[in-house]
């Protein structure tokens, strides 16, 4: 190791050990972790004391946020469950089965005039770039036990399922640009492999991950630690087997953990609840881990160096990004859904951008996507944009909109963010 990796990685060590000293203070304050983190990037990267580059770490670099990324989608599939779904998922059922779509061409749309230079297949993925959400950004947005069920439940699930939604899409209009490599193949190939193929590596991967699972531990041979070490091998064997066959590691690592989540929650009926609450901790711990990491990366990389080069129509498009582009398709998604104005502002306003839209911008640049210098300063002005306020804003949006909610439920029993859970379904 030479001296600046040894600088580098001390200090790295030394703003994770400080923000895990205060993490639980800083939870209740307008200081978030990927603030700290994107931060400190910054401070490390070419404008600061240069210990990071991209054009040197490249590959490292990467393999941290895609490591990151393939754990969240993972973890966030395993997570979901047939009740998140059924209890009040007329929400993220809008959000994203009508509000992603409209989302992502609403940016492409916009993009269009904002960004003159760019091919329309280099908007477009911009547009998708931009648009899955990260709850991470404005945790308390989502957890507040001021803020409904519903609608924190609603958003956590959106978020959570929203990245993987959009990876087909990405990967389509990456395809499509000419001199990519995922060009070489074609769009209908791309379709194949990465869409048909990983799909089917992935159902097969979790499905049969969790049948082994479930086999030994009904037999009392798996320890509870290596049952957490299991999770982590079948993100990493789910992924890099898709990458074998010129597939999506990412999507057949977010279907396994659909499949396993599924084959562990059959089994575990007839186990004691202890069995199984708590094999995804690990997986979960490393994720938030490595991504906070991947905002360090992010602000040593990308953020620092766009900083240096802000130009008023990218910081126009980050704004309406964050603002018409995400909450007019979520009150479009949300017609008819009976929900109440500050609740379809509160959702709207909470779709901060992070972890996914990091990734696949360090992925067009590994691409060399002839516009890469653009796309990827949109996308740290709009991520750098997002951390801030969507960090800053969620504990007293939380507060205020919690107050509203408590008010407006005891004027109107019958109030749709306030229904009991078995009621909350669409009517």
């Amino acid at each position: 190791m030479n001296g600046a990796s040894a600088w580098t990685g001390a200090a790295v060590a030394a703003v994770t050990a400080g923000y895990a000293l205060v993490s639980r203070r800083l939870s209740t304050t307008a200081v978030s972790g990927p603030m700290v983190f994107a931060g400190f990037g910054v401070a490390i990267g070419p404008v600061g004391l240069g210990l990071i580059d991209l054009e040197h770490d490249a590959g490292p670099l990467l393999t941290l946020v895609e490591a990151a990324l393939t754990l969240v989608l993972l973890t966030d599939a395993m997570s979901v469950r047939r009740r998140n779904l059924r209890v009040g998922g007329f929400l993220p059922g809008r959000l994203l089965g009508i509000g992603l779509p409209l989302t992502i061409g609403a940016g492409w749309l916009l993009a269009w005039p904002l960004l003159p230079g760019l091919t329309v297949w280099e908007l477009a993925l911009v547009g998708t770039i931009l648009a899955p959400t990260d709850a991470a950004l404005g945790r308390t947005a989502v957890s507040s036990p001021r803020v409904p069920p519903l609608v924190g439940s609603g958003l956590n699930v959106e978020s959570g399922l929203n990245d993987g939604m959009a990876l087909p899409f990405f990967l389509l209009f990456l395809a499509a640009l000419p001199g990519t490599h995922a060009s070489e193949e074609g769009v209908a190939g791309v379709f194949w492999r990465a869409l048909v193929v990983s799909t089917v590596l992935g159902l097969a991967g979790g499905g049969f991950g969790g049948w082994l699972l479930s086999w030994s531990r009904g037999r009392g041979w798996v320890s509870g630690t290596w049952r957490q070490v299991f999770v982590l091998a079948l993100a990493a064997g789910s992924y890099t087997l898709a990458v074998v066959v010129d597939g999506s590691g990412f999507i057949a690592a977010w279907v396994a953990g659909f499949a396993f989540g599924v084959s562990q929650r059959r089994s575990r009926a007839a186990e004691p609840v202890d069995e199984g609450a708590d094999t995804a901790q690990l997986a979960e711990q490393l994720a938030e881990f490595l991504a906070s990491l991947s905002f360090l990366v992010f602000g040593a990389v990308l953020l620092g160096p766009a900083l240096e080069h802000l130009d008023r129509r990218i910081v126009t498009y980050a704004v309406l990004s964050l603002t018409v582009v995400r909450m007019l398709p979520v009150a479009v998604s949300l017609i008819g859904s009976r929900l109440a104005l500050p609740t379809v502002g509160y959702i709207g306003w909470f779709g901060p951008r992070g972890l996914a839209s990091v990734v696949f911008g360090l992925l067009v640049v590994e691409e060399h996507v002839p516009g890469v210098r653009l796309i990827g300063r949109v996308v740290a002005v709009t991520v750098g944009l997002s951390i801030l306020l969507h960090g800053m804003s969620a504990v007293f949006l939380a507060n205020r909109y919690g107050a509203w909610h408590r008010r407006a439920a005891a004027a109107r029993p019958h109030l749709r963010e306030g229904a009991p859970e078995g009621n909350s379904g669409t009517r």
